[in-house]
């Protein structure tokens, strides 16, 4: 799954280091295995779908409730704490494996602390943090999809580097496109408005601006994503005549992924777009860490049944979420951290799978 050409890092394809290279033939089409794809990896972009319609207009989703002097839904409270336990999941690789700490110590342990004294200190590190985290997250989720369907057509048997690139720019199209041009534009783009707070009018007033230019965005967009989308399909064509193996695995990801993603962010007729993405998003990621991590942690602790270590797992990921989530952004220092971790996630993420990698 490697280009022999220099690539950002967050590229890296996560879940390489899950075993060691084997011979093509013997290599399963599945990462983890049948009914683990489907349930965390393959099925998701469905499942979180459906729950996302199910749920919309109920009490579940609509009706304020107070939690600890935060007025919240349910759903909110739901989502916001995946969000958070699945941001904060990624030190269990970080700093929860040996092996990887020891190759960069001084990013795991100096760089978190100037982080946070940076965004406590200043108002404006503080708001351009917090736009930061908002499109980072966007990126790193379009990248998430693409290292799961770059595996998946490597254990078809291709060469890792066939058709990459065309893989790359699709998943951020996927993601991205609906977002600039559809109904939760204004949403993502609303973080710039703590710049006001700030003294900086100017990034203020950038949702205003991208609405009054919303439908130049959209015509942008559906111009030049359904030309890249003819270009996919041919240059796909021109791979199979070749004797490149078509994944049904990928192409069911890709396929239900950007589906779920145009028809949530660009229309959200349902109303819960974002309950909807970043929930497959989390539950894939919160799979795949345990997928990396879960044996390595119940040998650790020496714990004799690997359900313990799940439960430990799960139970200090939620509890961070729920906490983050309820958390009073009033009380600066402690906001500062959640933000810092948020932003952590997206770094770290992005070369800790090459890091593991390189080990196999």
């Amino acid at each position: 799954m490697a280009l022999a050409q220099p690539r950002p890092p967050e590229t890296q394809p996560p879940v390489e280091s899950v075993r060691e290279a084997a011979p093509v033939s013997a290599r399963s089409s599945y990462i983890i295995g049948p009914t683990y794809d489907w349930a965390f990896f393959l099925l998701p972009p469905l499942l979180a779908l459906g729950l996302g319609i199910a749920i919309s207009g109920t009490h579940f989703s609509d009706t304020p409730v107070q939690f600890f002097g935060q007025e919240k839904t349910w759903a909110g409270l739901m989502v916001g704490s995946i969000i958070h336990a699945h941001l904060v999941a990624v030190f269990f690789r970080s700093h929860g494996n040996p092996a990887i700490f020891r190759l960069h110590p001084l990013r795991f342990v100096l760089v978190p602390v100037l982080a946070w004294a940076v965004i406590r200190g200043s108002a404006v590190v503080a708001a351009a943090a917090t736009v930061l985290a908002t499109f980072w997250d966007v990126w790193h989720s379009g990248l998430q999809t693409f290292g799961l369907a770059r595996i998946y057509d490597r254990n078809q048997g291709n060469p890792p580097a066939a058709g990459r690139r065309l893989d790359y720019w699709l998943n951020h199209l996927l993601y991205v496109g609906p977002i600039l041009a559809g109904a939760t534009m204004l949403d993502h783009f609303s973080s710039f408005e703590s710049f006001e707070a700030v003294g900086m009018p100017w990034l203020a007033s950038v949702p205003a601006r991208m609405t009054a230019t919303h439908r130049a965005w959209t015509m942008g967009v559906v111009a030049v994503g359904g030309t890249f989308l003819v270009f996919y399909v041919a240059a796909s064509v021109h791979l199979l005549r070749k004797g490149h193996h078509l994944s049904f695995h990928k192409v069911f990801l890709l396929v239900t992924t950007g589906a779920c993603s145009i028809y949530s962010w660009g229309f959200n007729t349902w109303g819960e777009a974002f309950f909807i993405m970043n929930l497959l998003h989390a539950i894939q990621y919160l799979a795949l860490v345990w997928a990396m991590e879960g044996e390595r942690l119940r040998e650790r602790l020496r714990l004799k049944w690997r359900g313990l270590a799940l439960a430990l797992f799960l139970g200090t990921v939620l509890t961070y979420g729920v906490w983050a989530e309820l958390l009073d952004s009033d009380l600066e220092s402690l906001w500062s951290l959640t933000l810092v971790v948020s932003l952590l996630h997206f770094w770290y993420d992005g070369f800790i799978w090459s890091v593991a990698r390189k080990q196999v």
